[in-house]
């Protein structure tokens, strides 16, 4: 690995900015690295010249993201490259427009680097994509590198870029984060826009990058959300912070619960107040809203979708093409009337357990005084490729899915800000990531948060 490629995107853009490096060298340094680290089958999509076109072509102070190359999840539209959703229905599409939130970066001076694999549909957590294959974790390329943005955690921790775009809707950002040993960010929900993007659910679908800092984060956030480009200063001395034992921290893997702990002693180290302060509320609320909004939802969104993108092709077509086991099955029972979620349950689970649930994040922040809470991102490390169905944690066969998304599902249908943060290696060399969510609308806060907890906890080396 070269050490340009270990530069951040604030680096690399400060070393372009003042000429040090060209943005066409520094796109060839990245390059190097995806051709060396292509056995982990990150990219859908990669045409070197194009991105070497692209980076020649950077105008010198051309933005605030002059010469960054940003790889994308595979489910962006983007007007010059092929937009699959990591399935076979749609491996010739090709979009007319890109996706707002890309032509952002793009205003900006950035380019898109590439297309990211995924797990099929965004429906899943493993990228195990039997249509264009398994993404793979940089620090073990037999484990799963998370999902759905699979594909842009392995991207970023094998550093083929400094940064990338996910998609989350109910940790798909955050989940891949974690297990491949970067940080990423769900902004509030709305935050951004939702154009251009293949959906799964218009309540709960978001976008969101990767990095390997929380700088980097921030300034995505700035560039896409409009918002003020510096965050503010943020100590943790005195900083209340919320602990929620209970569902977030129970039957966690013995590493995991280690890290986790490091990582609560450094925060009070470092002068932080931990409130322990359970959410017994919180599981039984995400349970009734969370599967019903988003998959009643699907139908409808990815039909709008295939008509509104000109396709020849409607919501059964696409299930029907789909080669995932886990993804056909479920999709492909959703186009049934047997399948489908009933209206009734719909209309509770987003008139009733989601505002109910939305309240009680609300309330456990201000009767706690905290302005976040922090648990462990997910509850295990990274598990072997294949284990689609269920996965061994504490000497028992859980289900996969719902094990991975545990602790990220909740905030998700609640639609406040997380970010996941590297907190340190299982025994086995594992990255495990922690977690802090924030209040509605508290994202910059929350980033400046993320970016005082960061310089506490231990650096993360490079996957070898």
């Amino acid at each position: 690995m070269s050490e340009i490629a270990d530069w951040t995107a604030s680096k690399a853009l400060r070393e372009i900015g003042e000429g040090r490096i060209s943005a066409r060298e520094y796109a060839e340094a990245l390059l190097a690295e995806c051709e060396r680290c292509g056995g982990l089958n990150a990219f859908i999509h990669l045409d070197p010249d194009q991105a070497l076109d692209a980076a020649s072509r950077v105008a010198p102070g051309g933005g605030r993201l002059a010469g960054l190359p940003v790889p994308v999840k595979d489910n962006f539209d983007t007007a010059d490259m092929p937009t699959t959703g990591g399935t076979p229905g749609l491996r010739g599409h090709r979009p007319s427009r890109t996706a707002p939130v890309l032509r952002r970066l793009v205003a900006e001076g950035a380019y898109v680097m590439g297309k990211l694999n995924m797990h099929e549909l965004a429906f899943g957590i493993t990228s195990n994509n039997a249509a264009f294959g398994p993404a793979r974790n940089p620090y073990d390329p037999a484990r799963i590198p998370g999902g759905s943005s699979g594909g842009s955690g392995a991207a970023v921790a094998a550093r083929m870029a400094p940064v990338a775009m996910g998609t989350d809707t109910g940790g798909s950002v955050r989940i891949p984060a974690a297990l491949c040993g970067v940080a990423g960010f769900r902004p509030t929900t709305g935050r951004y826009s939702r154009d251009g993007i293949v959906p799964i659910s218009s309540t709960r679908d978001t976008a969101g990058p990767l990095a390997r800092s929380v700088e980097d984060l921030a300034l995505f956030d700035s560039v896409i959300a409009g918002a003020p480009g510096d965050l503010p200063d943020m100590s943790l001395e005195g900083a209340r912070i919320g602990v929620p034992r209970g569902h977030f921290y129970e039957n966690l893997h013995p590493e995991t619960a280690r890290v986790a702990q490091a990582a609560l002693t450094a925060l009070a180290t470092a002068g932080a107040v931990l409130v322990e302060a359970d959410m017994e509320e919180v599981p039984g609320l995400d349970e009734a809203a969370g599967f019903s909004i988003a998959l009643f939802e699907t139908v409808a969104g990815l039909g709008r979708y295939l008509s509104e993108s000109g396709l020849d092709l409607d919501f059964a077509g696409l299930a029907d093409a789909v080669e995932s086991p886990d993804v056909a099955g479920l999709l492909q029972s959703l186009a049934t009337p047997e399948g489908a979620i009933p209206e009734p349950v719909y209309r509770a689970a987003l008139t009733q357990a989601r505002p109910a649930l939305q309240a009680v994040y609300a309330d456990w922040f201000e009767a706690n005084d905290v302005i976040a809470a922090i648990f462990p991102t997910v509850p295990l490390p990274a598990a072997p490729i294949g284990e689609d169905e269920t996965v061994e944690l504490n000497g028992e066969r859980v289900p996969t899915f719902l094990t991975f998304i545990r602790n990220t599902g909740p905030s998700s249908v609640a639609g406040i800000p997380g970010v996941t943060l590297p907190a340190g290696l299982s025994a086995g060399g594992l990255p495990v990531g922690m977690e802090l969510d924030g209040p509605a609308g508290s994202d910059r806060a929350l980033l400046a948060l993320g970016a005082a907890v960061e310089a506490v906890l231990p650096a993360t080396p490079a996957p070898s």
